[in-house]
């Protein structure tokens, strides 16, 4: 198999390793995943749109965008995983068509958390300014900016790409992953520029709101701030794992050269899977309000009643 998520520069070459019983096994895996977070995460936008209380709140109105951004990176990840195994190689344009969208997804996810703790820090720390600060309006700003922030990251790739590259290289066929496509090398350089870019603005905003918070949070004993610290710092984690994905790659392999296979499908799960699976958990279920409503509509029956 050959593949990226769209945000690695690593191929997988598993066609000669995985057996049809681990190859249909591993697919099968992603797809059930994928479909059972989908699921969750359909659910809590079918709950925020009924309820007009979560769109005048911006943490809701951020959740939910974090929500419908994991629901599209999730998909295209997930499709560029099966058609790596079914297809092996793709036509350059469509390749192009599947990967911008896993790579917006992808830098979107911890912009959009970094917004969410500005967003609690101004709670927590100016709650008298909150209502001014944080409107809807603002907010929806915001959204805006974190995609025309990952859109002046990736787009360059697209036109160094038109610019460097003859006609008939779009219509030949790839691995689909991102060096394959965007193979100048000012756009490697650039996307490791930009990686590093965000991973430092991204960890100081976080690292300065969540030192605020922990302290206004210890000085008031309130305990289940500092969980939820707790867990939104995990939350970045995971999804910051995308940024070093090529350097785990390679230690991973030099540690362990006969398991490639494995490592891949691991990181797989780990940086495209598991932060999907958490998000739904540290920013929906754990809200008293989001999850009173939510529980009308999670499970068919519970929603007859």
């Amino acid at each position: 198999m050959n593949f990226t998520p769209g945000d690695s520069n690593v191929t997988m070459d598993m066609n000669y390793r995985d057996t049809l019983v681990v190859a249909v096994g591993k697919n099968v895996t992603v797809i059930v995943l994928g479909i059972t977070i989908n699921y969750i995460n359909a659910t809590m936008v079918h709950t925020f749109n009924k309820h007009h209380i979560f769109k005048l709140n911006p943490r809701f109105i951020l959740f939910i965008h974090l929500v419908l951004n994991d629901m599209i990176q999730l998909t295209t990840s997930i499709s560029l995983f099966i058609f790596s195994y079914a297809f092996n190689t793709i036509y350059v344009s469509l390749c192009c068509l599947l990967i911008l969208p896993a790579i917006f997804t992808t830098q979107n996810t911890p912009l959009n958390i970094a917004f969410m703790a500005v967003e609690c820090y101004i709670a927590v720390c100016i709650p008298l300014r909150y209502n001014c600060i944080c409107t809807e309006k603002r907010t929806y700003i915001v959204i805006v900016i974190i995609w025309t922030v990952s859109s002046l990251s990736v787009l360059p790739d697209v036109f160094i790409l038109l610019a460097t590259e003859p006609l008939e290289f779009m219509n030949s066929r790839v691995l689909c992953f991102r060096d394959a496509v965007f193979r100048s090398t000012y756009s490697q350089k650039k996307r490791d520029a930009s990686h590093i870019l965000f991973l430092v603005v991204v960890w100081l905003t976080l690292f300065y709101t969540y030192f605020r918070i922990l302290f206004v949070a210890k000085a008031a004993n309130a305990k289940k701030a500092r969980n939820t610290i707790i867990l939104h710092g995990f939350m970045v984690m995971l999804c910051m794992m995308i940024y070093v994905q090529p350097m785990l790659f390679q230690v991973l392999t030099y540690l362990f050269p006969g398991g490639v296979a494995s490592i891949k499908f691991a990181i797989f799960i780990i940086n495209q899977i598991l932060p999907r699976s958490v998000s739904p958990i540290v920013y929906g279920l754990r809200d008293k309000t989001f999850r009173k409503y939510l529980k009308r509509y999670l499970c068919t029956v519970n929603g007859d009643k």
